[in-house]
């Protein structure tokens, strides 16, 4: 029986700038944790303005806690010089909801493919290297809803079970928001299914 995965690696914050040089070429990299595409053309739209004397700006984003969307692009390099090096870091180093930013700088000495793909690895792996990388887990969250009698029965299932309570409203009916562990969600799910005027549901997040 194999486990459901329910964890996943991103950063906290985004990394400082990283400098590469090859032959007067310099490789300037960025990492950014992102959760929407509109987020990463923000980031890239910035450094373009930032970098506007640059030659190219490529990058690769990875989202999703199931690592399930990505993409890479060159920006005007040779195919597959540029934005799949970088991507490779995000799989190397297993980061998610992170965008890669390498901008580049022309020296006037042309690299070659091979020298390309070197420095727009080397760039990413410095910027991520450069990272604080967490591991987080991926939750369900669940809306619990019982009259005020039974407070005493759902908050000693939620302390002893170490659930995390995102939201409440205790009132004559109250109303309380759970953060649960996604291997754990089926379980906590049937256990408060199956306790006395207590009703569950899982929200879509």
């Amino acid at each position: 029986m194999t486990l459901q995965k329910d964890t996943y690696k991103t950063i906290s914050k985004a990394s400082p700038e990283v400098l590469f040089k090859d032959r007067g070429s310099k490789f300037f990299g960025f990492a950014f944790p992102v959760t929407t595409e509109d987020q990463i053309k923000e980031h890239i739209d910035r450094l373009k303005k930032e970098h506007y004397n640059a030659r190219h700006w490529c990058y690769a984003w990875q989202l999703g806690k199931n690592y399930e969307n990505y993409r890479a692009n060159d920006d005007g390099e040779p195919s597959n010089s540029a934005g799949m090096p970088i991507y490779g870091q995000l799989q190397s180093f297993e980061v998610t909801d992170v965008l890669v930013v390498v901008v580049r700088y022309f020296g006037g000495t042309k690299l070659g493919v091979g020298g390309l793909i070197k420095a727009y690895k080397t760039a990413a792996q410095m910027a991520l290297e450069a990272s604080h990388i967490v591991k987080r887990t991926i939750n369900e969250h669940f809306y619990l809803q019982f009259e005020y009698p039974e407070m005493n029965t759902v908050m000693r299932i939620l302390k002893d079970e170490n659930l995390h309570i995102v939201d409440q409203k205790m009132e004559l009916n109250c109303q309380i928001e759970i953060s649960v562990r996604k291997k754990d969600a089926n379980r906590i799910f049937d256990l408060f299914e199956n306790t006395y005027k207590v009703t569950i549901k899982k929200l879509a997040i």
